[in-house]
Parts: C-alpha cells; structure tokens; sequence
C-alpha cells in the first residue's frame, strides 16, 4: 500500500476471527488473498482510485490460454459491455468482487516469478474488463516489470483512453477483442461503440506494443462476410504490431451462469460455427497477409 495512506479498516488479529473471512478472502476463487473487509465506503473509492486496492472475481493458473507460458491470469470484476456470448456475466458489477490489496497481489505474483521467467509466461489481467480498475492493472503491471514478469492485458479496448501512454508501456502484449467490424454489428453484439477499440489498437501499435487479436465467431450475428471483412480491414491496420489473430468458435459453456443469475440468455438456441463456415472467415483474414489460429 501507499505510504502515508491510512484507511479506516478492522485489525489484523479480527480478520480470521470473522465469520465473513472465508468468503472475503474468496475460498472459491482468491484462496490466498487478504481482503481489507474493513474498509468504509469512502475510503474503498479512494483506494480504488489510487490503485491501493483492486476489485478481483477470481484468478487462476493456466497455459496456453490467456497469453504465451504459464501465466496467472486475475479477473477484475466490472464490465461496462454486455456481451450477447459473454462466458463471465458474475464479473459484470464491480462490487460483486472482493477487494484485494496492491501489496497481496504483488508478493503472490513474486512468489511464481520463477516459473513465469522459466516458461516464458506472467501476469495476465483480464475480466469483466479490467480497464474499469486503471490505476491498480498499471500500478502492478509496473511492478511485474520491475521484477522481469512478462504482462498481459485482456481486453476490449473500450475503455481505452483512460490509459495513458506511459501506463501502456508497461503492457508487453494485448489481447484485444476486436468483437465486430462495423458500427451496427458491434451495437447489437456489445451494446457498445467499435471506434475505441480500434484507436486503442492503434495506440497500442504505435507504442511498439504486441497484440493478439480475438474475434469471436457466432452463426447469425457476426459472420457476415461484409462484418468480417471489415475486421480484417481493422486488424491490418495495427501493422506489425499484431502478432496473429485467433478466430474462436461460440460455444454454450457460459449459458449456466446466465440461468443461475437469472439474465435472459439472447443466444439460447445459437449453436458454434461449422467447420465450413470457419474455414471461409480464417481464409478472409488470410487474404489480408494476416497469420490465423
């Protein structure tokens, strides 16, 4: 934390004594984390603003998933997006996460520092959408660089001018979702607007950051050959920057959690895409000089 930074919070010694403690330090999902129950609203918004906490759903160790080695990948709770095949919907409101302190989150990434430089892997945050919680990402990305971590940002881009270029530098690679290549499409997809994802791509270029594209094709709503066209005309224009992109096929694997919040689930009957279908968009972006998985 923050030198001369005091917060309003319960002592130490009362935390585990707290029939609330299990489900703070999130058993289920943040095993391992202190989580400053304590804190009163005001001083929450605070530390949040100062980076001194960040709101986490949950974080896991995987490779080959959210970036290259193996790589613990935290996601942030909050999204400003609502996603028709979004997989997270619990990660939607921010205050449905648990606050984790800058400090805990730093000693658990040094602990796997070893591993991450041995494989080539890191810290990954991802979400809901973690630009929601700038100043904590970039306050521990900063950190992971000083100690040699390699990060990640998952992300759709559209939060992107809270960024600043010096919070970008400290960004090795992005995974950006480019979720659709027109205006209308993106609407009905997101509920959101494209063209910040596409300057913050552009941003990313110009800062000599890496990016991986992600689009995610679903039968019926974003795999007109017209839309897809126009994502490749996107993901072009971010040069060299772009390493690959990856065309993911919809899947129904996030449709229990729409169920059990009670969310009316818009693509209940959609299914993935067929092997046809996705050999004609991989050979889209192809056409563009793109490299596809």
């Amino acid at each position: 934390m923050s030198e001369n930074v005091q917060f309003k919070t319960t002592n130490p010694h009362m935390l585990k004594s707290n029939k609330d403690y299990a489900s703070q330090t999130l058993m289920g999902g943040l095993s391992g984390f202190e989580s400053p129950i304590g804190l009163d609203r005001r001083d929450r918004i605070h530390a949040l603003k100062s980076g001194d906490i960040g709101f986490v759903h949950s974080w896991d160790i995987n490779t080959s998933v959210d970036g290259p080695g193996t790589r613990m990948t935290v996601f942030m709770s909050g999204c400003p997006l609502r996603c028709q095949y979004c997989q997270n919907p619990d990660t939607w409101k921010m205050r449905d996460g648990k606050p984790v302190y800058f400090d805990a989150m730093v000693k658990k990434i040094s602990r796997y520092a070893d591993l991450f430089k041995a494989t080539g892997g890191g810290i990954t945050f991802s979400g809901g959408e973690s630009m929601m919680q700038p100043a904590f990402v970039s306050r521990v990305f900063r950190a992971a660089k000083e100690m040699g971590v390699h990060t990640c940002l998952d992300t759709s881009g559209f939060l992107g001018a809270s960024y600043t270029d010096e919070q970008l530098d400290d960004i090795d690679l992005c995974l950006l979702d480019v979720k659709s290549g027109d205006e209308a499409t993106y609407k009905k997809v997101t509920g959101g607007i494209l063209q910040p994802t596409i300057d913050f791509g552009r941003r990313l270029s110009k800062r000599g950051v890496k990016i991986w594209v992600r689009f995610v094709l679903v039968p019926g709503l974003t795999d007109s050959e017209e839309n897809v066209e126009n994502v490749a005309k996107i993901c072009a224009s971010f040069g060299d920057a772009l390493e690959h992109v990856d065309v993911l096929g919809f899947h129904q694997l996030g449709r229990p959690k729409w169920h059990e919040l009670r969310i009316p689930y818009p693509l209940e009957d959609a299914k993935g895409p067929s092997a046809k279908l996705r050999a004609r968009v991989v050979d889209q972006f192809k056409s563009h000089g793109l490299t596809v998985y």
